[in-house]
Formats: structure tokens, C-alpha cells, sequence
């Protein structure tokens, strides 16, 4: 007898139908094709197991089952409860008039308990656009596929339960989800807060800039200035995320299992790897490919702590993501897209030993050892970092203050009011929501300049020496300071302010 069950496998960030046919002959013998990996091949013993231990068992005839597509690669253990059912649905042992309108996916474990499985959501929105009645998974998944709106979404904790409801009727329990209600109930108060920071006035300035026009921002400092303090309060300044960016973040940690139990994301990401972090780990891809730090880190923020220490190659293979805000990762059989529209926040010593030609400094560094120590980071990686800015640390004075600093919720306003007038600027442009999005064509509409501010930056590109690139950026960030005063046109006083974001542009900084 054949039946045909229905499972779903995750390219990238999308989900594909995989139809798990099954077909019970005269004969003995187990034959599993269609391109399965060592995990799924493996699964005949766990569901001979978990069949036995809940009064079931695998017949003793000539079992085969095809996965179709035939030429897709499955992986992982997530077929486990798809090849169960697809074998007592053919062997007759359960009714299988309805198990063709679910999409069911879970690992088994050896008692017939159901394990979590990667990428819920995307499966969950593929079932809904192929119009499937439901998607029975285990019930740590439930939540993150119950986003999705027209799908009944059925989580389970054992074989048990799908099998009885199945053969006999018995109702399983449907998750629901009010997803707008989750969404903007959880946006609270942040954990970390600017008000905890105390001085530091002109970074904070920085740090609001580079929150209303995603600009990427490198902190130079010596250790103990505030440098990882500021960068792990960036993400509460930021606007809260749109419904839209939400859903696009979450379906990128579900892909690789990190949403169980949670629903919908509804905090803006906050990824800060170690700095002996591989390329493939930091941009995505291996053998069967993985998102990187930098795709969990779309819509938020990457932070990269003491830049000069990771690998060079490194940090060569994120000039292309930082400027096309996706990655593309290619193998033979198959490309892979994965978006990474993230805000690059990098922090630095200004030289080895940490301290920058402080005459009260433990250790100084040679003019020598500081110019190989900052040459490590290539020329084409800073242009693509919109304001430098030097840190320097706080005085006793300020550090013991009882006044608070201004609340992460307060500069938020001010953010959000930002973004709200660049959002109605490009409302036209498909991919550009802010100002660190406009390329060379754009720049030239938005940010015309007056004669004297035209001198200005003439002045200053001479003086500074600086790259075309360095040029657009200028502008770019001088179009964010117009926006955060709620002016229309720029003038003298925004594009000074935003040459002085360029401090590692200057000749003469490591004089």
C-alpha cells in the first residue's frame, strides 16, 4: 500500500514541501532514498523504538520510502515523526484519510517524546502559501509557527497524541498567537539604558546619530573608557522594529533553532562574537550553509570588540555584506541568499598597549608599533564606517555624580522622529529606509549643499586627504545631524559637525 505524508525542508530562509512517500510490498528490507543525510538514515531506529515502546511496531516487510524532491538534499533529525506516520499510515495500522492535509515535522526520541526542531517559521509560512489545513510539531516549536495567521498550528509532546488523533479523533490542542498583541506588549523597558552611563556627553551624541541614519560607528578608546558600556546600550536607542522587520528577524534564528519557546522576536538583535571567529561563522556557510553572525544580526546590531584583533581576512570577506546588505553564499548545486542589513558597531585600542600617548600611561607604544597595530584594519573596511569617534575616559568628577544620565527612552524620541522623516523621504525607493541606505545618485538629490558649505568640505577633503567614499559619507551623515534638528536643507553646522566623525581620516592622529 503507498501513502504519502508531508514534511518540509530550509534552503537559506526559505522553506520547501518535501512529500515523504511510503510503500509497504511483499518482501523484507528498509530502503530510504532521495538524497537523505546520516541523521535521517539513522531514524529507522528511533522510530522502531519509539513505535514498540507505545504499542506500535515497524511491519516486517519491504518497506521503501522515497523523499520527493528526489534531487534535494535533506538533512537533520525533523523527519523523524514524518517517516513514523508515513509507515503506520501504509501498514494499515492507523486511519490515514486526513494526514495528507498536515505538514508534520519532529525528532523522536527513543520513548516516542518529541524534540524541538530548526526553521518552524519559514515552514510554518510555506505550509500557509501552499494551503495545508495544519503543521503538527513538537511543542517547543508551537509559538514561533503560531505567528502565522490561517495555519492551525498543533504542538505535541509525544507520538501518542498525533497517532490518537489520527486513528481515533482525539482532539489536539491548537496554539493561538495574537501576534500584534505579543508584539507590542513586549516592548518594554531595554535592559541596558544610557541613563547608567555617566559623562561621556559627545559619544552619546555619536551613538544617537548613528541610531537615526544606521550609520556604522567605530569607538577608539584606551581599556575602561566606556567603549563596550556605550555599544551594548546602542540597540536601546534604536526605533522599535516594525511587524515586517520582526517576522524577516525571527525567521533568521529559527533557521537555526534559537526561537524555541519564544514567538515572535520583538527586541531588535544584539551579536557581539569573539574575535577568533572564522569567516564562514561570521558571514555564513559551511558544507550544508548556515546563516553567520552578521545575518543574525539584520535589523540590530553587530558588535565587534577590539577590531584590530580579528583575522584580517576576516574582516575583508564583510566590505561586500556591509555595502549590499545581503550575502551570497554559492556551491555547485546551489545558491544561498541571506539578508544582513545590520548596523556595524566596532570598538579599538588606539594602540597595543591600550593607551594613546598618555604621559600618566603605564605603557606607551612606539609611533612604529601604533601605525602596524591600526594598519591592520584595510583602508577599504573604515571607509565603509561612517563616524569614528575617540573615546576618552570619564574623571572621577562625573563618575561619582548621583545625577542620572538622559534615559535610553528619551533619546529613542528624538531617534524614532528622525527616522520617521527619512521613512516618508524614501517612501518611493523599495530598499532605502534611512540615510546610510542612499547611494551616490540619492546623496546628490538629498543632500545639496550651499556654497559655503561647499567650501567647507572642499577644505576639509583637501586638508584631510580624504577618499571619495569618506566624501558621500560626510554628506550622509551630515543629512542625519539636518534631520535630528528637523531641517530641511544643510547647512555649515551640519557638515562640520560630521568631519569631525572622521577621526581616523586625519593625518597627524598618530603624530
Amino acid at each position: 500500500m503507498l501513502t504519502k505524508v508531508y514534511g518540509s525542508a530550509v534552503f537559506g530562509v526559505e522553506a520547501t514541501t518535501i512529500t515523504v512517500e511510503v510503500n509497504i510490498d511483499k518482501g523484507i528490507g528498509y530502503h530510504l532514498v532521495g538524497l537523505p543525510d546520516n541523521a535521517i538514515k539513522e531514524s529507522n531506529y528511533r522510530i522502531a523504538a519509539a513505535l514498540q515502546n507505545n504499542g506500535y511496531k515497524i511491519p516486517g516487510k519491504k518497506i521503501t520510502i522515497n523523499m520527493a524532491p528526489a534531487d534535494l538534499r535533506k538533512e537533520g533529525s525533523a523527519y523523524d515523526l514524518t517517516l513514523a506516520l508515513g509507515i503506520l499510515a501504509a501498514s494499515s495500522q492507523i486511519k490515514s484519510q486526513n494526514i495528507e492535509k498536515y505538514i508534520i515535522m519532529g525528532e523522536l526520541s527513543l520513548d516516542g517524546s518529541l524534540q524541538p526542531i530548526k526553521g518552524a517559521l519559514p515552514i510554518a509560512i510555506k505550509a500557509q502559501e501552499e494551503g495545508f489545513t495544519g503543521f503538527i510539531l513538537p511543542t517547543a516549536n508551537a509559538k514561533e509557527a503560531a505567528i502565522v495567521g490561517d495555519l492551525k498550528v498543533y504542538g505535541v509532546d509525544n507520538i501518542k497524541q498525533v497517532l490518537e488523533f489520527f486513528d481515533q479523533g482525539v482532539p489536539l490542542e491548537q496554539t493561538i498567537i495574537d501576534t500584534r498583541e505579543e508584539f507590542y506588549k513586549s516592548l518594554d523597558f531595554p535592559e541596558f539604558d544610557f541613563s547608567d552611563v555617566k559623562g561621556q556627553e559627545s559619544i552619546k551624541r555619536c551613538m544617537e546619530i548613528a541610531a537615526a541614519g544606521g550609520h556604522n560607528i567605530i569607538l577608539i578608546g584606551p581599556p575602561g573608557a566606556g567603549k563596550t558600556m556605550l555599544a551594548k546600550r546602542l540597540p536601546s536607542i534604536l526605533p522599535p522594529m516594525t511587524l515586517h522587520e520582526a517576522l524577516e528577524t525571527t525567521k533568521i534564528h529559527s533557521v537555526v533553532g534559537k526561537i524555541k519557546n519564544m514567538g515572535l522576536m520583538s527586541q531588535r538583535p544584539f551579536r557581539s562574537p569573539h574575535h577568533t571567529i572564522s569567516d564562514v561563522a561570521l558571514v555564513g556557510g559551511g558544507a550544508y550553509p548556515q546563516p553567520g553572525e552578521i545575518s543574525l544580526s539584520h535589523n540590530g546590531v553587530l558588535f565587534l570588540d577590539e577590531l584590530p584583533e580579528f583575522k584580517r581576512g576576516v574582516l575583508e570577506v564583510m566590505r561586500q555584506p556591509l555595502e549590499d546588505r545581503e550575502v551570497t553564499i554559492s556551491r555547485a548545486r546551489f545558491t544561498v541568499t541571506y539578508p544582513s542589513s545590520f548596523m556595524l558597531v566596532a570598538s579599538m585600542n588606539p594602540s597595543p598597549g591600550g593607551y594613546f600617548n598618555d604621559p600618566d600611561a603605564p605603557v606607551t607604544s612606539s609611533p612604529a608599533e601604533m601605525q602596524r597595530y591600526l594598519s591592520k584594519i584595510s583602508g577599504p573596511l573604515l571607509d565603509r564606517i561612517d563616524i569614528h569617534i575617540e573615546v576618552t575616559p570619564v574623571p572621577f568628577e562625573k563618575l561619582s555624580e548621583e545625577r542620572k544620565g538622559e534615559s535610553s527612552v528619551d533619546i529613542r524620541k528624538r531617534v524614532t522622529v528622525a527616522r520617521e522623516i527619512q521613512t516618508k523621504r524614501f517612501q518611493e525607493l523599495e530598499n532605502v529606509h534611512y540615510n546610510a541606505q542612499m547611494n551616490t545618485k540619492q546623496i546628490r538629490e538629498y543632500c545639496k549643499l550651499d556654497d559655503k558649505s561647499k567650501a567647507l568640505l572642499k577644505n576639509a577633503m583637501e586638508r584631510l586627504n580624504l577618499s571619495a567614499r569618506a566624501y558621500d559619507r560626510i554628506l550622509k551623515v551630515a543629512r542625519t545631524i539636518a534631520d535630528l534638528a528637523g531641517e530641511q536643507a544643510l547647512n555649515g553646522n551640519h557638515i562640520s559637525e560630521a568631519i569631525q566623525y572622521r577621526s581616523l581620516d586625519r593625518e597627524g592622529w598618530l603624530g
